[in-house]
């Protein structure tokens, strides 16, 4: 403000460049009105340095509605390049004002920008906040929407209709996760075989593709139930894993053949649907509790160990 009171007048030779300055920045002519009748009638009494005083005093007082005209005002006098138009004896003081009111709003425009680039990054990191915040609330919905689908199929009378079901209830539970996911497909012969693979879902775990088998059976699990998906999971020359989950429980053969499997080159994961439960009720992660699962089979050798729900 200082600085603009002393150079404002001294860049201005005339008292009439003066206002016209101001005009020029967009003060309104309204506003300039009284000094230019001042400048008609009572030219002595103009004094450059007490208008442009008043009118920088004006143009604070607006608040933001002043704005824009000091900014432009700021502008002009920065934006100043020739000094002819000074009186002599004023244009070295007018060089020196304007290189300091230079160097000040260079300081204030590179606070402004760091604030607007901390302001900014506020943003995005809130918006980030929110997104996942809206991300978590809808991955809550669509499990609990998935725990009452599943909770449903413990009442079904008809076994078929309820394993169907199933495994659109598992795969729904799957997708909720994030884990990526191919519901039921069947595999046909180029011949005239027909459809020789009938595979209950297919997952995407780690960048590994594990082919899902489901069973909902009153007896247990045993060699015969597990063999065609083992022999479905090496026919796929190591490129797939499997997954075998069963409402019943598994016979040791059964658990026997998928460790000789194992030794074979196979990753085989026996899981029970009521460690399924066991991570709906806990609100658990499933991804975490299947990757336990398959760490068990290869360090392990073991292809059915209950994991505790993490």
């Amino acid at each position: 403000m200082g600085l603009l009171k002393e150079a404002l007048p001294k860049l201005c030779k005339s008292k009439q460049d003066l206002l016209n300055f101001f005009q020029g920045a967009g003060v309104s002519r309204e506003a300039l009105k009284p000094y230019q009748r001042l400048l008609a009638e009572k030219k002595d009494e103009f004094n450059k340095y007490h208008v442009t005083r008043d009118l920088l005093v004006m143009l604070n007082e607006r608040g933001e509605a002043g704005l824009g005209e000091r900014r432009a005002l700021l502008r002009r006098v920065t934006d100043t390049e020739d000094y002819s138009g000074c009186w002599e004896n004023d244009r070295a003081a007018a060089i020196g004002l304007v290189a300091q009111i230079r160097a000040m709003v260079d300081v204030k425009d590179s606070f402004t920008r760091m604030k607007n680039d901390r302001d900014s990054e506020t943003r995005k990191r809130r918006a980030a906040q929110d997104a996942a915040l809206a991300a978590a609330a809808e991955k809550k919905r669509r499990i609990q929407a998935v725990r009452d689908d599943f909770y449903a199929l413990f009442g079904a009378k008809d076994p078929h209709k309820r394993g169907k079901d199933l495994e659109r209830v598992l795969n729904a539970l799957f997708a909720a996760y994030g884990v990526l996911v191919r519901e039921a497909f069947t595999v046909k012969s180029i011949g005239s075989e027909g459809i020789v693979e009938q595979i209950d879902g297919l997952i995407e775990l780690e960048g590994t593709l594990y082919l899902v088998e489901l069973k909902w059976w009153a007896t247990s699990i045993g060699v015969a139930e597990i063999a065609p998906h083992l022999v479905r999971e090496f026919s796929r020359g190591g490129q797939a894993r499997g997954i075998f989950i069963s409402y019943s429980p598994y016979s040791e053969p059964a658990i026997a053949q998928c460790r000789d499997a194992i030794a074979q080159g196979a990753v085989i994961v026996l899981c029970k649907l009521e460690e399924i439960v066991r991570v709906l009720d806990s609100d658990a992660d499933l991804p975490s509790v299947l990757k336990a699962k398959v760490q068990s089979v290869i360090a392990d050798k073991q292809p059915f160990v209950a994991v505790a729900s993490a």
